[in-house]
């Protein structure tokens, strides 16, 4: 760990007013994280929209103050910081506006495994939604033992995601809702603890955060920015997993609900998504593999004449190459390996497949035509 780097990049979120956009327009007129900090200040005042109030906010000798405090935590307790350029940083979240500058990890396990899904639901689980979860997941390890494990260590359908992930050898993280200094509910510590040999703990709060009400929310993108889909084992008329569900829809995710029966409470949410088209129904482990496009499937042999395409842009062609040496490949990954916001990839993918170049999959994946 680049100790020098990491204090200024502990210091860049704690600038009031400072999010992700705003850190790279800093960057890039600057130049890095510790510039930021010892540039003169008429250097930051030509910065566009930056405002005299943010530049005192910079220059707060307490910002400085606070990031060696948490350097000094992250030292002591041997975490990792991802900072938003970072390889290591969860590259799915990249792609997400408002995705945090900074994440604090303890544990062992890499945040990009080719295959993430989040595995969400409410806090008073039934029998029915603990045993399709475990069902679900102990399945998935068998026909997808690659596949990692989001949830957020919660009562009810998250411990019990993180607790079958952990049976079946799967990697699986949480993300918290508070700093790494405490667990919360202590009651699932030993769970915690069981899960940093194949996974982590990961939080974008520093030590000290309690978990309040409106960090749990903040929590939720997190959880649905990691994951090539969202999972919905059990939801009641309210609550955080449907509000996971409609920021995982804002990021093209796919979202998968479990039906219920109407008259149970804990079905309500589940019902509602599927029935407002904002989740697809969950029904089993081969409908799930299927619409995801995650069966396994021989890459093509291309005849020569295939791969010559005269009529491509720069974009297409960058898209054509990487499909096809793929095989075939979900719009999420595509976005993150060619630096293509999703919305822009939609577009261009969308010309390819009226040229009969590609074509697209259940699940958001995309082939060759």
């Amino acid at each position: 760990m680049n100790t020098d780097k990491s204090l200024y990049q502990i210091a860049l979120t704690h600038i009031k007013g400072v999010g992700v956009m705003y850190a790279h327009n800093l960057m890039q007129v600057i130049g890095d994280e510790e510039a930021i900090f010892k540039e003169d200040v008429r250097k930051l005042e030509v910065i566009p929209r930056i405002s005299r109030r943010l530049i005192g906010e910079i220059r707060d000798p307490e910002v400085m103050r606070k990031a060696e405090k948490e350097l000094n935590f992250v030292m002591d307790n041997k975490l990792r910081l991802l900072f938003f350029t970072d390889e290591e940083y969860p590259q799915r979240l990249t792609q997400c506006i408002d995705a945090p500058l900074l994440l604090y990890a303890k544990g062992n396990t890499d945040f990009n495994h080719q295959r993430i899904i989040s595995v969400i639901g409410t806090r008073n689980a039934t029998r029915y939604g603990e045993d399709f979860c475990k069902e679900f997941i102990e399945e998935l390890s068998h026909r997808v033992p690659d596949i990692q494990i989001i949830s957020g260590l919660a009562y009810g359908i998250d411990i019990c995601a993180h607790r079958a992930a952990l049976k079946h050898n799967l990697s699986t993280v949480a993300v918290l809702a508070h700093g790494l200094d405490r667990i919360y509910p202590q009651i699932h510590r030993q769970t915690a603890v069981e899960m940093l040999q194949n996974g982590a703990l990961l939080t974008e709060f520093p030590s000290g955060t309690n978990p309040d009400k409106h960090n749990f929310v903040k929590r939720n993108r997190i959880v649905a920015g990691m994951a090539d889909a969202v999972v919905v084992i059990e939801s009641g008329e309210k609550g955080g997993s449907l509000t996971t569900a409609d920021i995982a829809n804002s990021y093209y995710r796919e979202v998968f609900a479990l039906p219920g029966r109407i008259r149970d409470k804990m079905s309500i949410g589940c019902n509602r998504l599927i029935s407002e088209n904002k989740a697809l129904l969950l029904q089993s482990i081969n409908s799930f593999i299927s619409h995801m496009g995650w069966e396994t499937v021989e890459k093509p042999v291309l005849p020569e004449q295939q791969t010559l395409f005269h009529d491509l842009s720069e974009e297409e062609t960058m898209i054509f190459e990487k499909i096809s040496n793929t095989g075939s490949i979900h719009v999420n990954t595509l976005a993150i390996e060619l630096n293509i916001p999703v919305p822009e990839l939609f577009m261009t993918l969308l010309e390819l497949e009226v040229k009969n170049i590609v074509m697209s999959l259940p699940g958001g994946m995309y082939r060759l035509a």
